[in-house]
């Protein structure tokens, strides 16, 4: 504290000043003209007259804190941490607070400790270029109706989250659990109060006197907002709403009408999911920022959400601010319209510059629980035969460029179902975690892939393998590369087979973001080229058709899952 205070009085030198900024003050709003000085990997001031060992020249550029993800799944970038951050530190991003569900639903909480120890290993000048605050899961498997790699009961999370790797409970995703008063999911959250650490949420839809017992729980985010008006309802209640702006769903135009001058400390910027070709070409936060100024709201409110208010939300000490005593995480940018990132430091140091990353991210940590997690009972094409009594098949309508799933009836005839030189795929969802031989078996209608199959091993959120086809010969032969690769996107046509093996918990990839980006481009082409239609993405849109906690029709590797039922229906209706 004496060598800061004496820094800041100019009795000492600083290690850093970083001249000629014109500096973004989040208490204010306002832009300040000054130098910044930096110490012990803190500011210690703002203005003129500071000698430091080193200086940086801003160029006049704009000073804004460093960028706080607040809710996201690393995994789904389909990167490994050190990719990851090779990719979003360039871009802004100082820190995320990352739920790391989709890999401890395979590994268990293995998968949360590679994640961390992955990025703990990334190191420029003896600072670590991302802070990452780990979420634990809550719910492991999402749901009771699936099957997951791992099970995380209430006396497992006490025992996790009374150890120092959690900082605090992932979202919530089973709302009904809560509304109901589940004793297991209580004791989860409970234990999360008791250790004094967050409870991230998830409630799409919810209102009135379910969303006030939602509250009563204690939860602080929601992500899932459907309209303006849930936006402020959540807000008025207490909450912290999340603007998501991801690959898959960006909910900023929902969210903008519903932020004035009065609510927006209570806005947070998120990604949640975020693809390797979306961070590389389109940025992370940045991008973010970029749409929501381009909406209309004001520059000043995009920066707090992306900065002080995520820092106020989950209680970041020192952290969020350009101010005395708080981290040097800052980000020299152009302008507060185009938010085009120069340089990047963290706790003072130079960690990214002109669009690259200056730490080391080549080297990868792969431990062997992440490793070799495919393991399916051997399938034959009898396995995805579908015979019918005559009469109405549920099929799946999946919504353009979205992850909701309408329910719609194709009339068949009495035998068995064929679909190819129809508007229907069969879907099938095959067990992959304990061999069990579990196949949930279902039809999507107006995909348009015909001529043979494709399959993934990413399916939120149990992560079975998800496989789309018109030939039960070419879904089975899709299971088997995906076994054989340990995990990954494969595509069997009439002409090829092809497979980009995702090597890391069959979710990640160890490869070089540049080449994850080639490989799946050039996957997911060829699957369009077998008929699926623009407003698929062939793989990705996969990944959230066993999805049992969006609405509305899903398949598990037990069967057709109605949300709004809360259970399982038919396949052929009675």
């Amino acid at each position: 504290m004496k060598h800061l205070i004496d820094c800041a009085m100019k009795r000492e030198k600083s290690d850093l000043v970083i001249q000629n900024a014109r500096v973004f003050n989040v208490f204010t709003g306002k832009l300040e003209e000054g130098d910044i000085a930096i110490a012990d990997g803190r500011v210690v001031g703002i203005g003129t007259g500071y000698t430091a060992a080193a200086v940086y020249d801003a160029g006049g550029k704009i000073a804004i804190p460093g960028l706080i993800d607040s809710h996201i799944h690393v995994e789904s970038s389909m990167l490994s941490p050190e990719a990851f951050a090779s990719l979003a530190v360039p871009r802004g991003t100082s820190a995320i607070v990352a739920d790391p569900h989709e890999i401890v639903n395979v590994c268990g909480v293995a998968g949360a400790e590679y994640i961390k120890e992955a990025f703990s290993r990334l190191s420029l000048g003896g600072v670590q270029p991302l802070d990452v605050f780990l979420q634990l899961p809550s719910c492991v498997p999402a749901t009771p109706f699936e099957t997951s790699g791992a099970v995380i009961d209430g006396r497992e999370t006490e025992k996790e989250l009374s150890r120092g790797l959690f900082f605090g409970l992932g979202e919530m995703m089973n709302f009904p659990a809560v509304l109901s008063g589940d004793a297991d999911v209580l004791r989860k959250i409970e234990a999360a109060h008791r250790f004094g650490k967050p409870v991230d949420g998830h409630a799409p839809g919810v209102f009135g006197d379910g969303f006030n017992a939602y509250r009563c729980a204690g939860i602080l985010t929601d992500h899932e907002s459907l309209s303006a008006e849930e936006c402020r309802n959540k807000v008025a209640r207490g909450m912290y709403v999340q603007i998501r702006c991801g690959s898959s769903v960006n909910n900023i135009a929902d969210a903008k009408d519903a932020i004035d001058s009065y609510n927006f400390r209570r806005y947070i910027l998120c990604s949640d999911d975020k693809n390797a070709k979306d961070l590389a070409t389109r940025g992370h936060l940045d991008d973010a920022l970029r749409r929501l100024v381009a909406s209309g709201l004001p520059a000043e409110y995009a920066v707090a959400m992306a900065t002080i208010n995520v820092a106020d939300c989950y209680r970041l000490a020192d952290m969020g601010a350009i101010a005395p005593r708080y981290f040097a995480d800052i980000v020299l940018i152009d302008d507060m319209e185009r938010f085009h990132v120069s340089a990047v430091f963290k706790r003072g140091v130079l960690v990214a510059e002109g669009g690259k990353a200056l730490f080391g991210t080549s080297s990868r940590y792969l431990p062997a629980e992440v490793r070799s997690t495919v393991r399916v009972k051997p399938v034959k094409a009898e396995d995805f035969r579908i015979v019918c009594r005559g009469g109405k098949l549920r099929a799946m309508e999946v919504q353009p460029y979205g992850l909701y799933t309408g329910e719609t009836f194709a009339e068949t005839p009495a035998g068995e179902l064929t679909v190819r030189g129809t508007d229907l795929c069969k879907l099938a969802v095959v067990e992959r975690h304990h061999a069990t031989g579990n196949i949930g078996l279902g039809l999507v209608k107006g995909y348009g892939l015909h001529g043979g199959a494709i399959g993934i091993s990413v399916a939120h959120d149990s992560h079975n393998l998800v496989v789309l086809g018109d030939s039960d010969e070419a879904m089975v032969r899709v299971v088997g590369l995906l076994e054989k690769a340990g995990g990954g996107m494969a595509l069997v046509s009439e002409t090829e087979e092809d497979v980009f093996a995702l090597d890391i918990a069959g979710l990640m990839s160890s490869a070089e973001a540049s080449e994850v980006i080639a490989r799946t481009g050039a996957i997911a082409e060829k699957a369009r080229k077998m008929g699926v239609k623009e407003c698929y993405e062939p793989f990705m849109t996969l990944v959230f058709l066993s999805l049992a906690v969006i609405p509305k029709l899903k398949l598990l590797d037990r069967g057709l899952f109605d949300l709004e039922k809360f259970g399982f229906v038919p396949l052929e209706e009675v």
